[in-house]
Order: C-alpha cells, then structure tokens, then sequence
C-alpha cells in the first residue's frame, strides 16, 4: 500500500521500518531535499518483463528513479526535474550500477538543456557543456558515465543549427533511447550467460548487478535471470558486500521479489563455501574493462575471483559492451574512486570504529584477467583472448 507522509509518497513495508529508515543521519537513507517523491503505477511497472520494479524512467518531463538508499526498508521513487538534483543522486548513490549510471547521466543532460536559457547556438552549447561537465564529475569509474555524456554530446552536434527547442527534444528522445537500449542489452546479456549456468547450480554473486543497476533486468542477475527462466533450478548465494551493503540491501531484495532463491552470505564466508564444494560459478558485474579484459568491479570483486581461481570455479563478468574501455591497456590505468571514511566506520549512523582510526575506502578493485573464465556481452562471449575477442566485441 502507498501511504501519504508529509507529502511523501512511499510503498513501505512496515510502519517500524519506514521509522527506522527516517531516524537513520547516514549514507544509506540520504534526505532529499531537490527532488520530489512518487510512487510509480503498476501499469508502468508491467511494462518491464519479468520485473516488479522500475530502476529508472523518464515521465510526465521529469526523471523517475527508484532511491536505493532506502531499500530494502521502503520502496520510495524520487522524481527530479533539475539537472542538478540528478548529480546529487549519482553522487549520493540513489542510483548506482554502471549502467544505471549512465541512462541517469543522459536523463541528466536531456534536463539540463531543457533549463537552457540561451538566444544563440554559441551560448546553448557552451552552457550545454557545462552540464555535461557536472555530470561528468559525479562517479570517475563508471565508463558507461562518459559513453551516456559523449553519446548526448554527439547528438547535439548533430542537430548544430536547428531550432534550440528542436535540439532540447533530440537530446531527450536520445536518452530516453539509451534506456531503452539498456534493457534489451540486458536481455541479451542474460540470453548468451545463461548457457554458461549448469542446472541446477549455486551461482555466487558480489554487490549488485541487478534490475536496480541498470534500466532494468540486470547484466550479472540477468544472466541470473534467464537462467532461472529457462527453468535451471539454480540457487543464488549474494555477498554481503561491505561498505554499503549492495549485495544484502539491493541484490537479495531484487531476487525474493523475483521469486529466485538467495542465500545470504558475509564477504568472509565466499571461500568456506567453495572449499565446501557448494558454489557452482561466479557471476558479478563490470563499472569499466581495459582492453586486455582487466576488470573493475565493486570493492571485493578481486578476493571473489582470487577465491575462485583457487578452487577452480569459473569466475565470469557480464557487462555491456560500452563498459569496454579499449582506449586503457590495462587496468592499472583505471581510476578508483575513493568514497567518504564514514561509510566504513559508520553503520546506519552508528559508529562502529574508534572515532579518529584512519580509514581507507576505494569504492572498486581491479581483478586481472587471468582470474576471469570470461566476459559476457551482448554480442556474445568472450574466452581467453581478451585482446582481440574484446575489440572484435565492440566492433559488433
């Protein structure tokens, strides 16, 4: 049920929840003050397959995303209509997932050239770059951010010379295209793993590379996904996955809403399972690949595939061709994002460190290739030759 809360609209699942979410002054139930909140109708949730939430959409001019700073406590829909507001929202990890990511930045963009002012073509692009560099600045590893922002970027230049309100609604259609692109290329991802995934197996997954990271149906979940539909009776065991706890707040959430069984698991417990002979394959994610298939995924990625390696379980990545970052030979040359200390001395605003300890908290780690089985696309898979499979990929 929807409840009305000072002119608040959310979907909670408890009234004890919904207080102890509100009472929480910490990272994962940010307040907010630039944006609206909503709930979004059935009719538009069913218009994702086999999905019982919307990540993010564009509606009625304003940008709807699901605030996964609040799950698994409430399921609350923020609307924004300020570019702004949507890089707060990338910076405050309302929505994450590199994919997600990037259908956000170009919904960005598209609302930043509607706030426009401009009588010339010289002044809108210059103020159009602007918008683009906020956007820009929000999250450095996701390389799906930039490839949103030089896509809307092209698309502009594109229609250099037309009326400034025809170039507002080309920049729109294109973002809203984008979104729609992410969906189908998640079904595709999840179409080409899904022959990786023996029957009846125990997929071991970190962070959340689900419905909720991208516009819908998920790159690691979605190959999770189309498993489970093709009827593999498989079982799903998801990492914790600390600081921010994606893999217990976002991944089991998605899943029990799915119907798909999950186990929850501490990240220190990956390796007891596989030495126990209980995890079947890996399955995670990607925010940016080098073209030699180094991969940077969520801070722990790395352990999972050393772990993996070890016991001989296939370790695959799936992610959509524009996570590729051929332009890097390697992974040394991604950036890490470092976040805010608190998030690791800090659960739910309460200490858990001695305050004033030094603290370390890259948001990413990179995993080498040699630990990747390999890595699912939309154009199909690639094992061993990442060199050359990789770029063969991208040229599809």
């Amino acid at each position: 049920m929807y409840k009305n809360n000072n002119n608040r609209y959310h979907k909670s699942q408890s009234r004890k929840r919904h207080l102890l979410c509100n009472a929480a002054n910490d990272g994962f139930c940010l307040k907010q003050t630039v944006a609206d909140v909503i709930t979004v109708p059935n009719n538009k949730q069913n218009e994702v397959p086999q999905m019982s939430f919307r990540t993010i959409e564009w509606r009625d001019d304003a940008v709807i995303m699901i605030d996964q700073t609040r799950l698994p406590m409430e399921e609350i829909y923020q609307r924004y209509t300020d570019f702004n507001a949507v890089a707060e929202a990338i910076k405050g990890m309302v929505v994450r997932g590199a994919p997600a990511i990037g259908v956000a930045a170009a919904m960005g963009v598209a609302l930043g050239a509607r706030e426009i002012i401009a009588d010339t073509q010289e002044s809108f692009f210059r103020q159009l770059d602007n918008v683009c560099d906020v956007m820009a600045r929000t999250r450095p590893t996701a390389v799906n951010l930039f490839w949103a922002i030089e896509r809307m970027k092209q698309k502009a230049q594109s229609l250099k010379g037309s009326p400034l309100d025809t170039i507002r609604a080309g920049l729109k259609e294109e973002a809203i295209r984008i979104e729609a692109e992410d969906l189908a290329i998640c079904k595709n991802i999840g179409k080409h793993g899904a022959d990786l995934i023996p029957v009846g197996a125990t997929v071991l997954t970190h962070c959340n590379a689900g419905g909720l990271a991208t516009a819908g149906y998920g790159t690691a979940l979605g190959v999770i996904r189309a498993a489970h539909e093709a009827g593999k009776k498989i079982q799903v065991f998801s990492d914790e996955t600390r600081p921010w706890l994606q893999g217990a707040r976002l991944t089991t959430w998605e899943l029990m809403k799915d119907k798909i069984p999950v186990t929850l698991i501490s990240d220190n417990m990956a390796g007891f399972f596989m030495s126990r002979g209980e995890i079947t394959c890996c399955v995670v994610g990607a925010d940016r690949i080098a073209a030699n298939g180094d991969t940077a995924n969520k801070i722990g990625t790395f352990s999972v595939a050393v772990l993996a390696k070890e016991h001989g379980i296939p370790f695959y990545v799936a992610a959509p061709v524009s996570t590729l970052d051929l332009s890097l030979s390697d992974g040394s040359q991604i950036p890490i994002e470092e976040r805010p200390t608190t998030e690791v001395t800090h659960i739910r605003g309460l200490p858990i460190a001695p305050e004033g300890v030094k603290v370390r908290n890259p948001s990413f780690d990179v995993t080498p290739a040699k630990y990747i089985t390999a890595i699912i696309t939309e154009h199909g898979v690639a094992k061993g030759n990442y060199q050359e499979e990789l770029a063969a990929l991208a040229a599809v």
